[in-house]
């Protein structure tokens, strides 16, 4: 697997004059959890495990083909505002394409880990003291003056990139599973998602067509409660966004699919994280189990059919956020340095 790009060029708006950037990204685990399925109340069960991505987020999908557009027009910087998962894939892209990143972070609502991958990677990060629909503002108005290329997912690239994940789905189920559940914090991913499946429907790819399960945080939910949140407020920060950018398109990928988008507390998000990692191994920040607690709170209430397969997506790694993962302190026990003593913890 040579990226995105190279793979689904077919499926994207590329040319022959578009640079074939890459840093690996795409081809991530569509992982079985049968322990999963038991707990979340669903008869089959896969994780989309994008954390393997090369900056550990789904991001890096719709960045690659963002940054080659750009360069393709002639870009020499890159801007964007983030809540963390987007500003370390611009840097990262941009780091490999060999040009400037400024990303702008909301004041003290990011995790570290996504801080610490944006300034490793070379980018002039600034933090704006407003929360993060502020900052895309002020980056939209600036990028209007053309001297840098805004690669938030207001970029129709980035929303073409991330379909990639929906082509990856079916070519290895063989067909749509019945339904997909992910989180949305601006709306771009399960827009980019029903897009993904619609076009695979359309070429003959795929016949059945997931109901989407959109889920957002109940403190920053505003696609549910249908208005915007001035002050949104959840620990699983990556969704923390109170203005969706991609507000209706995001809306039609649940209409259209005959899904839904519901709130889930951040009790019932941080309960999904940490049996997630419990139960199969696999280690995703509080915004990505987001999904499978609104796919097990959606069956509980009977909104969803537990039969046939469900796909959930957890689109960053947990080491995103060590913070989060580190709460409340670990507690391990100590032995004296002898195989006795290790011999009796293990029983």
């Amino acid at each position: 697997m040579s990226g995105v790009i190279q793979h689904y060029g077919h499926m994207l708006p590329i040319t022959e004059s578009t640079p074939r950037l890459t840093l690996n990204e795409g081809d991530t685990p569509l992982v079985r959890a049968p322990r999963l399925a038991e707990w979340v109340g669903v008869d089959r069960l896969f994780l989309k495990f994008e954390g393997l991505n090369p900056t550990a987020s789904f991001k890096d999908r719709g960045m690659v083909v963002a940054v080659a557009k750009a360069l393709e027009s002639g870009a020499t910087a890159l801007l964007c505002a983030s809540t963390g998962n987007t500003a370390a894939s611009a840097a990262a892209y941009a780091a490999r394409a060999g040009i400037a990143a400024f990303v702008l972070l909301p004041g003290g609502k990011v995790a570290l880990g996504k801080v610490a991958q944006a300034v490793r990677y070379g980018a002039r990060v600034v933090t704006v003291d407003a929360n993060f629909d502020v900052a895309l503002d002020i980056a939209r108005t600036f990028a209007r003056k053309g001297t840098v290329a805004l690669v938030n997912s207001v970029n129709p690239y980035r929303i073409e990139g991330q379909t990639t994940a929906a082509y990856e789905i079916v070519d290895e189920l063989g067909d749509g599973p019945h339904a997909l559940a992910l989180p949305v914090g601006n709306g771009g991913n399960i827009s980019a998602y029903w897009l993904g499946f619609r076009r695979y429907r359309d070429t003959g790819r795929a016949e059945r067509m997931p109901r989407m399960i959109g889920v957002q945080a109940a403190g920053a939910a505003p696609l549910v409660r249908g208005h915007p949140i001035e002050s949104p407020e959840t620990v699983a920060t990556a969704i923390r966004i109170g203005r969706p950018a991609t507000w209706h398109p995001a809306l039609d990928a649940a209409r259209q699919s005959g899904g839904l988008i519901l709130a889930c507390t951040d009790d019932e998000i941080l309960e999904a994280y940490r049996t997630i990692p419990r139960l199969e191994g696999l280690f995703c920040e509080p915004a990505s189990a987001a999904g499978v607690a609104g796919l097990r709170k959606a069956i509980a209430a009977g909104q969803v059919d537990p039969r046939g397969i469900a796909v959930c997506v957890l689109t960053g790694h947990g080491l995103k956020d060590p913070d989060t993962a580190l709460a409340g302190g670990v507690e391990m026990e100590t032995i004296e340095p002898t195989v006795e003593a290790l011999e009796k913890l293990v029983g």
